[in-house]
C-alpha cells in the first residue's frame, strides 16, 4: 500500500515538474545606454568691428576682412602704453607678439596687429618714417630679385609694379630710413588676414589695409620707429613680400 501511494504522488507531481521545466526564463533587464559626454561648444566668434568692413571711397577697392579669421587681440584698439619710455608719436614694433604700438599721450597707445619678417629675414633697429605713400608702386630690391628672378619685371630699373589690387604694398606704405639711408623695409598694407600676427614676410611690417590707412593718417613725417629684436627660434616658413 505504501509503495502504491508513493507511486501515485510521484505520478501526480511529474506533469508539474515538466511544466516547470518548460517555463521560459525571465527577460533580461533592458540595456542602459551610456551617452558619450558632449563636447563643449566652441566659444562664439565675436563680430568684427565695422572699421574692418569694405572701403569703397579709395582709388581701388579694399575688401572687407572676413569674419572669424583675425583674432580679437590683433584688432586695432587703444591700450595702456606697455613700454612707458618712448616719446609720443613713436612707433614700436614687437615682432614676436605681432603688435605695432603707436604711442599716444597720457600713457596710452594704439595697438595694431601686424605680420613680420620670416626667420632669417627679420630686421630690428631704429629708424624714422622718411616719407609716406598712398597706393605706392612696388619696386623690388635687387636682393629680393636674386632670390626671386621672376620678380625682375618689377625692379627699380623697370619702374616697379603699378599700384592697386595685387600690389604687395597695398593701400599705404611708410618708408623707413636709418641715418638717412633707406633700410628697404616698409610698414605697408596688403597683409592677408590669415597671416596677421605671424612671421612670414621678407622683413617688412605688414598690416591690414584698413589699419595701415588709419596708421598712415596718424603718423607724422620723421616719426621714430623702434623694431624690437625677435627671440623667435629660427624655422622654415613661407616667405611673403
Amino acid at each position: 500500500m505504501q509503495t502504491r501511494r508513493l507511486f501515485l504522488l510521484t505520478a501526480a507531481a511529474a506533469p508539474l515538474a515538466a511544466c516547470a521545466r518548460r517555463a521560459p526564463p525571465p527577460p533580461p533587464p533592458p540595456a542602459v545606454a551610456f551617452a558619450a559626454p558632449a563636447e563643449p561648444a566652441p566659444p562664439p566668434i565675436p563680430p568684427l568691428p565695422a572699421r574692418y568692413g569694405a572701403i569703397t571711397d579709395e582709388p581701388y577697392p579694399v575688401p572687407a576682412v572676413p569674419e572669424g579669421v583675425v583674432r580679437e587681440e590683433l584688432w586695432r584698439q587703444e591700450v595702456a602704453d606697455p613700454y612707458g619710455r618712448y616719446e609720443v608719436g613713436s612707433i614700436v614694433i614687437d615682432p614676436d607678439a605681432g603688435f605695432l604700438h603707436l604711442i599716444e599721450p597720457d600713457g596710452r597707445a594704439l595697438r595694431y596687429g601686424v605680420g613680420t619678417g620670416a626667420a632669417g629675414r627679420a630686421w630690428n633697429g631704429n629708424a624714422v618714417v622718411q616719407f609716406k605713400r598712398h597706393w605706392p608702386r612696388w619696386k623690388v630690391p635687387a636682393e629680393m630679385i636674386e632670390r626671386r628672378p621672376d620678380l625682375a619685371p618689377y625692379s627699380v630699373a623697370a619702374g616697379g609694379m603699378d599700384p592697386g589690387p595685387g600690389n604687395p604694398l597695398g593701400a599705404r606704405a611708410l618708408y623707413l630710413f636709418e641715418d638717412g639711408v633707406d633700410t628697404l623695409y616698409r610698414i605697408h598694407g596688403a597683409c592677408e588676414p590669415e597671416n596677421l600676427g605671424k612671421a612670414v614676410s621678407s622683413g617688412c611690417i605688414r598690416m591690414l589695409d584698413q589699419d595701415v590707412i588709419d596708421l598712415h593718417d596718424r603718423v607724422r613725417h620723421h616719426a621714430p620707429v623702434f623694431v624690437l629684436p625677435t627671440l623667435r627660434p629660427q624655422s622654415n616658413v613661407r616667405e611673403l613680400y
